[in-house]
């Protein structure tokens, strides 16, 4: 396969921090191209309708672009058309629906190479977050059609048996949305309590709800078991059959590290699998590729969300100019969507 094109920079990941940092290239003279395998911000199409961002309008914007929004703060659809606006009025090259396979080449001869063909650059930077893989519960069933680790919207579910797994703000907020739906809602909690990370204004709701009876928790129980029917679940009082026509898994996402991998990326032996990299330069075992946002976090994927990881990009921007970079702020800690 022969190279079909070649730019300064390579961005895999076209989200708001990918988008982020291409911008900040190309105002630099560089030339960029920012890559995805789905689609433009692919991870903010995969959020539930009309989701409610935990963050404000200036704590996401990029570029310096106003985000313009009525609400306070603002929902899914908004900054779908936010980070679109952005990126058409940068005039950011875009190849989507590509999917990177390898890394071949060194610093200032680099090779990406896709399912489509084979890009030159000079210098890579990999912002592919952490939202498509999720943390499987790892039993039997759990690949049946009516298992769900992305939560969407509530409709479908009306006059349903749904089980939600987990406790923690997606968890929270689907097993709300579902019983205002008419869903017959029973939450799966691994631990004793409903997390003390569910946002301020979420918890004492779904709190409530538990206690009203409108929603039923079990907690200290676990899936053993998921059937067309129903889940078996290990309880204190030992193993239950409990009925379920639909079953939310929303127990976290991870990093693509075997992606990492294919890039050549290696990864720390710490408990979070930190992926390779300079914590001030951002840049990683292989010289001229640069991580940035969610994925410099690896498992640890609450440490880096669009209000700090959009900050990657100035660093990575003033490094390849030559320009002495700016400390990363310290900005209020992202939410996790587990």
């Amino acid at each position: 396969m022969t190279t079909d094109s070649a730019f300064d920079v390579v961005v895999i990941g076209a989200g708001p921090v990918g988008l982020a940092c291409a911008i900040e290239v190309q105002r630099r003279g560089f030339s960029v191209v920012a890559m995805d395998k789905g689609a433009l911000v692919n991870s903010i199409i995969g959020y539930p309708t009309n989701m409610e961002f935990f963050s404000t309008p200036e704590l996401l914007e990029i570029g310096a672009h106003p985000f313009p929004t009525s609400h306070y703060k603002p929902l899914r659809e908004d900054g779908l058309d936010y980070y679109r606006r952005v990126a058409f009025s940068e005039k950011i090259p875009l190849r989507l629906y590509e999917r990177v396979t390898g890394l071949e080449g060194g610093l200032g001869q680099y090779e990406v190479i896709t399912e489509k063909g084979r890009i030159a650059c000079r210098f890579v930077v990999v912002a592919t977050g952490f939202y498509d893989i999720p943390n499987y519960l790892n039993v039997p069933g759990e690949d049946l059609p009516h298992v769900n680790h992305y939560y969407k919207e509530p409709y479908a579910h009306t006059g349903q048996r749904v089980v939600v797994v987990g406790a923690k703000n997606s968890s929270a907020k689907a097993a709300l949305q579902l019983l205002r739906a008419g869903a017959d809602v029973t939450m799966v909690i691994r631990g004793a309590e409903i997390s003390q990370s569910v946002k301020y204004w979420i918890r004492p709701d779904l709190i409530n709800r538990i206690k009203e009876g409108r929603i039923k928790a079990l907690f200290d129980t676990t899936i053993q078991r998921i059937t067309p029917e129903a889940v078996e679940i290990q309880t204190p009082s030992g193993l239950e059959i409990l009925p379920a026509s639909y079953v939310y898994a929303l127990t976290g996402y991870h990093p693509d590290f075997s992606f990492l991998a294919a890039l050549g990326i290696t990864c720390e032996l710490d408990a979070a699998q930190t992926p390779t990299h300079d914590a001030e330069t951002l840049e990683t075992n292989r010289p001229g590729v640069y991580l940035a946002g969610t994925v410099c976090g690896g498992l640890n994927t609450s440490r880096w969300f669009i209000e700090n990881g959009r900050y990657h990009a100035q660093v990575i921007a003033a490094r390849l100019a030559g320009e002495v970079a700016p400390e990363l702020p310290q900005v209020l800690q992202p939410v996790q969507l587990s």
